[in-house]
């Protein structure tokens, strides 16, 4: 697998300053898939004041959400702080973000599993759900109750379809069935939000929407 210098680079300044820095999401499964990929997004146990004091160039203009961004070998890149996430309460927002050390109660928030997975410094997979399995067997799965997370963010229904178009997966059984069932809260997105999932290659699978 090939090393990710960008990544290599920051670790090493988080290790030496007592923190831990890792790749997560997307950056993960396509580097995985060994396809191409631009964007990266790490996540550390480190909070934005403690990083931003040895960070050279950084934007801090989401710092209250544990979200700063660093300029690393000429390319910009988000650094989130691990966090775990309260009950949703209007389809979109958590009730409370609360910071945290260890990956395994930052990944409980995330959409899928193949979405969840994590590298470490010296490019060890960190899997809690399964992911590297679905990866392998080219499976989208929702993290947990399926009907939860889409009630939780119905983007989730969009995001499901455009990766399994995209990636030439199928739905896992239950996923799939919880999408079916709610496939009408579709309708209480912003529609901007929608066009966007378009944009990138969401084409609805099942039946017209308003979106």
């Amino acid at each position: 697998m090939q090393r990710l210098p960008e990544f290599d680079t920051l670790a090493k300044l988080y290790r030496d300053h007592g923190f831990s820095l890792y790749v997560v999401g997307g950056s993960v499964r396509d580097w995985l898939l060994g396809r191409p990929f631009s964007d990266l997004d790490f996540v550390t146990d480190a909070l934005p004041e403690d990083m931003l004091p040895y960070l050279s160039e950084a934007r801090d203009t989401f710092r209250r959400f544990g979200s700063i961004q660093v300029k690393v070998l000429g390319h910009w890149i988000d650094v989130t702080t691990l966090r775990e996430e309260g009950e949703y309460r209007d389809h979109r927002h958590p009730s409370y973000v609360r910071f945290v050390k260890d990956p395994k109660l930052d990944y409980p928030r995330r959409d899928f599993t193949i979405n969840a997975l994590y590298l470490d410094e010296n490019y060890r997979l960190l899997d809690y759900c399964g992911g590297k399995k679905d990866l392998e067997n080219h499976l989208i799965r929702f993290i947990g109750d399926p009907d939860k997370r889409i009630q939780e963010d119905p983007l989730r229904i969009c995001r499901a379809e455009r990766f399994a178009r995209e990636l030439s997966f199928s739905l896992e059984p239950e996923t799939k069935a919880a999408i079916k069932r709610n496939y009408s809260l579709l309708k209480t997105l912003n529609p901007a939000k929608c066009e966007e999932e378009k944009k990138k290659g969401w084409v609805p699978l099942w039946f017209e929407t308003q979106c």
